[in-house]
């Protein structure tokens, strides 16, 4: 499977800022329940078009993140056609190898797919990111004296690998999942914002 991925990426976790499992660090309160969303400006897999479409994940980690045995609900946009899907959840399987099979090997079970409506909006460096009846939260980055959004590169551990990641917190997170025994609402948390681009060729 061979895919190339651009796009933006939105991320908030029940973690202090900023969350330590971007360093490798055992997370606060031992675990670490977060949402993350990454929408595909520009996109194709094997030849099907996904610009536009956002996919998401509601997570469990139970422990260090580099420990894996995550637990996660994926959510994929309603907007998307039956390919597409297809085509999205090979890729966020982790069937389509490259930079993201090394992401999700650490999900030791996939609860649920499910279809639903992902509002996801940037602007000037603020986010917002609407889950269905799921997850809802705002979120802002931090800046640095010239105005630039505080960056952060080279962690060991990353959603977006390969690119930096702007540091930011929650204004506001909520996240109910029964499935995950979630009921998270929290202000003032880790958030993480950043462009990424993903891109592997299958061997001929």
């Amino acid at each position: 499977m061979s895919y190339q991925l651009e796009g933006r990426l939105l991320e908030v976790c029940t973690c202090k800022i900023l969350c330590p499992c971007w360093v490798g660090e055992d997370p606060d309160g031992g675990v670490c329940d977060s949402a993350l969303a990454y929408h595909f400006d520009r996109g194709v897999i094997d030849g099907v078009d996904v610009c536009g479409l956002t996919l998401a994940l509601a997570t469990h980690i139970p422990g260090n993140v580099l420990k894996g045995n995550w637990r996660a609900l994926v959510f994929v946009d309603e907007k998307a056609s039956s390919a597409q899907e297809t085509a999205l959840i090979g890729v966020f399987s982790g069937k389509g190898g490259g930079p993201i099979a090394d992401l999700v090997k650490l999900v030791g079970e996939v609860v649920a797919v499910r279809r639903a409506p992902i509002h996801f909006d940037v602007v000037k460096g603020k986010g917002s990111l609407k889950i269905g009846d799921t997850v809802q939260a705002e979120l802002e980055p931090y800046r640095g004296p010239t105005g630039q959004p505080t960056t952060l590169m080279e962690s060991i551990f990353s959603t977006v690998p390969g690119s930096p990641a702007f540091v930011g917190k929650a204004t506001s997170y909520r996240q109910r999942s029964p499935e995950l025994g979630q009921n998270i609402d929290l202000k003032g948390h880790n958030a993480i914002l950043s462009d990424f681009r993903f891109e592997h060729r299958a061997a001929a």
